[in-house]
């Protein structure tokens, strides 16, 4: 993984935290209560008004949108062969978002915060956060324990450990199933490390989401969320879910998916991009890389010339 890349990530990541006040070392705030992803009602509907990934929000990504995305080789592989059919099993119904995934999915959650508090000692040892997609809750840990071994049990949730950096929790969670990090099959390992920064300015919550997986990824996959605070709000418990045949005539054992080498050319053609800049990869996403896509746009444009002009055969 490039130093260069690295640095890059971590500066974009972090930049709008370092403009807050700075604080103690030992400083930690209270964000304990209801948040809310940022919402709008507009002609009688209410919509989101998350500026972030608004694709994640509403019909998800088109197939074979990885733009700005560094997937290595092995992840665009993975994300080809995805079928969102394979979520209408009835065994995965139920399943709620990754960890990776659950601030981004469905429109972001209606979270509720509560401490977690030791009923000997009375000492703060963590925070629950609920309101999750069915039911993906998380804790986090502050009480120093360490991540468990390398084979112990991955959740949906992981396993997460905080610890107060100044005006910031940061948050290390490990132990995360296989899951995705956008709905069109964008893949994350089971041994993806997501570094969160929470970050309370008032009555909005941002956190800066870090990930690091050696196995889909070939740079850190940076972004954020910013939540509301709705004390107004009643997050009750997940949904039940009642499995039903969503998948018609096929037959059992059927396993949604696409043949290796699949090919998914429709966002490029539908939007005029060249195929490959489609593909992701580090260097999309920096800034630098308009360049290279110029050029491919000018390439590609050249080569419909030239077609055009050949004579019928």
């Amino acid at each position: 993984m490039s130093t260069r890349y690295r640095a890059g990530a971590c500066a974009l990541a972090l930049g709008a935290a370092m403009l807050l006040p700075a604080a103690p070392a030992s400083a930690q705030f209270d964000f304990s209560g209801e948040w809310v992803t940022p919402r709008a009602v507009i002609y009688g509907r209410t919509l989101s008004q998350q500026f972030e990934d608004g694709p994640d929000r509403a019909d998800g990504p088109e197939m074979g949108d990885y733009t700005g995305l560094p997937l290595n080789e092995f992840g665009r592989r993975k994300a080809d062969a995805w079928s969102a059919s394979v979520l209408a099993q009835p065994e995965r119904q139920g399943n709620p978002h990754p960890a990776q995934y659950s601030m981004r999915g469905g429109g972001g959650p209606n979270l509720r915060i509560t401490k977690v508090i030791d009923p000997v000692t009375s000492a703060w040892t963590g925070l629950r956060m609920d309101g999750f997609y069915n039911g993906g809750n998380r804790t986090i840990w502050l009480d120093g324990r360490p991540h468990p071994g390398q084979y112990a049990e991955h959740l949906w949730s992981g396993f997460s450990t905080g610890v107060w950096q100044g005006h910031m929790l940061k948050v290390t969670t490990t132990h995360m199933k296989l899951g995705f990090l956008r709905r069109n099959g964008v893949p994350s390992s089971s041994r993806t490390t997501m570094t969160e920064y929470f970050v309370r300015h008032g009555t909005y919550l941002t956190v800066i989401t870090i990930l690091e997986d050696p196995d889909y990824l070939e740079d850190y996959f940076v972004r954020d969320v910013t939540l509301r605070w709705a004390p107004e709000l009643v997050v009750g418990p997940p949904s039940i879910v009642d499995p039903s045949d969503e998948l018609g005539d096929k037959p059992l054992g059927w396993v949604p998916h696409n043949p290796p080498g699949t090919r998914h050319t429709e966002f490029a053609e539908r939007f005029g991009l060249p195929f490959e800049a489609t593909r992701g990869g580090a260097e999309t996403v920096y800034p630098e890389y308009q360049k290279t896509l110029a050029e491919l746009i000018a390439r590609d444009k050249a080569a419909r010339s030239r077609q055009a002009q050949e004579p019928a055969r």
